[in-house]
């Protein structure tokens, strides 16, 4: 059964799609950590690297913005630099780092305006709350 965060991610991805991007990668793992997505945008020469944080309405931690802390930051980067390491095809790219703020809503069965930004799943009404492109800096 799909988590929460995982029906998050697969909102995301159907979005950037839908937009022309490329998904390279889906949650791709190294030793130092794991980026939910890796994707080529549609009209330039980047490469994107997204963390996904779904999250329900009145949360704690400023709808995922707060998890997204330093170590983390720094997770991301060494895995980011893995995977450019391991994929050197990639290497001239301009990369970033973006963030995507997914709410999701329990027992919401009466909404039916599901648009390319959100989804119903088991009862629970999830939507792309904010895409936060290059949401931190890193120089590689």
């Amino acid at each position: 059964m799909e988590t929460v965060g995982e029906i998050g991610e697969k909102l995301v991805q159907q979005w950037l799609t839908s937009k022309n991007w490329r998904i390279l990668k889906h949650r791709w793992r190294s030793r130092f950590g794991e980026i939910d997505l890796i994707a080529l945008p549609e009209s330039n020469h980047s490469l994107a690297f997204i963390e996904v944080k779904t999250r329900s309405y009145n949360n704690w931690d400023e709808d995922g913005l707060l998890a997204i802390n330093y170590q983390k930051q720094v997770k991301l980067t060494q895995t980011a630099m893995y995977f450019i390491a391991k994929y050197p095809k990639y290497s001239d790219f301009n990369c970033r780092f973006d963030v995507v703020l997914v709410h999701y809503q329990k027992n919401q069965s009466q909404f039916s305006d599901v648009t390319k930004s959100s989804l119903i799943w088991q009862d629970n009404y999830f939507q792309i709350q904010d895409y936060l492109e290059n949401a931190f800096e890193v120089q590689f």
